[in-house]
Formats: C-alpha cells, structure tokens, sequence
C-alpha cells in the first residue's frame, strides 16, 4: 500500500490544521463586519462605512469568489439595518454607490486572488505531468535539507529516467513518447508520500526528494515506483499497449547532514542528487528496470 500510518497522521493533522484555520479565518471576517456595523449604526458616518472594505477584502483574499459574495452581502444587509432609513427605500445617490462598491471590491478581490494562484502555479509547475519545475524542486529541497538537518533526520533522493523512451518515439511518434512521460509523472504523484517532493527536470528525467527517509524506505518508494510504471496499460496517442510496456530505472541517495556553516543547504542538495544520478547509471547498467542505491 502507498500510505503508511505516519503520512495518514501527518494528513490528517494537516487537515485539521486547515480546518482550524478556515474556522479561525471565517471567524475573523464576520467578527469584523458585525464591529463596522456597530460602529456604523453609533456614527451613521460614511467614512466608518468604508471600513466595511476590510473584511470584504479578507474574505474575499482567503476564499476567493465564496468569500467575495458571501461578506459583501452581509455587509449590505448589515448597512440596511444600521441605517433604518434603508429599509424604508429612502436611498440617495451614496448609498447606490455604496452598494455597488461593496459588490465590486469583493469580486475584483476574489478574481485578483485567483489569478495570483494561478501564476503561482504556473510559475512552479511543469505543465506536462503537473509535478514541480526544476526551479521550485530546488526551493523546497533546499529547505528540506534545512529542516533535516536542523533536526538530524536523513533526507533521500530518488533519481528516475525512463527506459526506452527513444524506441516508443520512433515507433509511435513523440506525441506517444510525450504521453509516456505524462503517464509516468502522474503515477509518480500518486505513489510518493504527501511530504514528498517530485520534479521532471529533463525530457524523460525525474526526481522525488524525501523528507525524514531512510535509505530502506527510499528503496522501497523507489521499488513501488518502478512495479508501478511497469504494470501499467498505457493508452499513448490512442493505441492501447499491454502491461509491461514502460519501465523506469531508479537511482537512490540517502544521508543525514550534520549542521555546518560551510556548507549550504542547497549544496547539500545538490550532492544528494548527484550520489543518487550515479546510482542512477548503474542501475542502466544492471539491463534497466532497477534500483539502485548509492
């Protein structure tokens, strides 16, 4: 099986960790529309009015276009019953604008909001098979490496290249190779642990840092892997292949690094994945289908 108990602790104390958050959050933005509101229904004055931007640009900012309908149609429903005037229809020219203000800042919030994540994704994704870019892997290895070391628990590196790639090329065209690759990237993503971090950084290239890994766990992710990719069925270019069509080989590299100040983390990184790269190699060697451990 893929998960093992401590990534289902670790998933779920995410989980709550979220929740807590949303709760926390939620209870932020309504705590501070029901205080413009008192603060509105004392005064009446336009520029406490304002205030109920505040919450209206939380909210929308911490959940997107729900958070963006939800407070600023609170905050007209609570603008009505602070001004009893409202409830009577006896609007004037500001309270129009008024309304339409606290429609507009929540929605432009929420699609400002969202195009952001967007680009975040975009910025770290590599767009074929959804995993990180090479730019991003390098980020959060870094800091993995930071985090391990600091604590004194090992990191592991997964190196992967898929076997044959030029072979289905040729045969099938680079739209079948390029489907390969797409196929292989999303099994890797539904095989590693959550905490994992997996990366295509080459044409048919991958690799999969591991926090607080041991080298037999990293071999036996790496062993999962490549059963995994074996076993598949792949439809490439809409032709339907058997079982054992693709295979992957696995180089994997381990180690615990001790706190140093001459040594940077991201340098520490790097020499993980170049120990795991030369396994790698060897496991080309050994007839591909292998893993490999430095």
């Amino acid at each position: 099986m893929r998960l093992t108990t401590n990534e289902d602790r670790g998933t779920n104390q995410a989980q709550e960790a979220f929740s807590v958050w949303t709760i926390a959050a939620a209870g932020v933005v309504i705590a501070g529309l029901l205080l413009v509101f008192v603060l509105d229904r004392v005064t009446g004055s336009a520029p406490v009015q304002h205030l109920y931007y505040v919450p209206i640009i939380f909210a929308a900012a911490r959940f997107g276009i729900r958070g963006g309908l939800f407070a600023p149609f609170t905050a007209i429903v609570l603008y009505h019953v602070a001004n009893p005037r409202l409830l009577a229809f006896g609007y004037e020219h500001w309270d129009f604008v008024q309304v339409v203000l606290f429609m507009a800042v929540g929605l432009t919030t929420a699609r400002l909001t969202d195009d952001r994540r967007r680009l975040r994704v975009l910025a770290t994704t590599d767009d074929l098979t959804g995993l990180h870019n090479l730019r991003s892997f390098e980020t959060r290895l870094a800091a993995m490496v930071r985090v391990c070391r600091e604590a004194g628990r090992p990191v592991a590196v997964l190196v992967l290249d898929v076997d044959r790639l030029k072979s289905v090329n040729d045969a099938y065209g680079h739209l079948a190779g390029a489907e390969a690759v797409r196929t292989i990237g999303h099994t890797i993503a539904s095989y590693v642990p959550r905490d994992a971090v997996a990366c295509r950084y080459g044409g048919d290239e991958f690799v999969i840092a591991l926090p607080r890994c041991t080298e037999a766990a990293g071999r036996a992710v790496a062993d999962d892997l490549r059963h995994a990719v074996h076993a598949l069925a792949p439809v490439l270019a809409g032709l339907p292949f058997p079982a054992r069509t693709l295979s992957v080989s696995v180089g994997v590299a381990c180690k615990i690094f001790e706190p140093s100040r001459s040594r940077g983390d991201a340098e520490c990184g790097e020499e993980l994945f170049r120990a795991a790269d030369r396994a790698l190699y060897q496991a080309k060697e050994l007839g591909r289908n292998h893993v490999c451990v430095a």
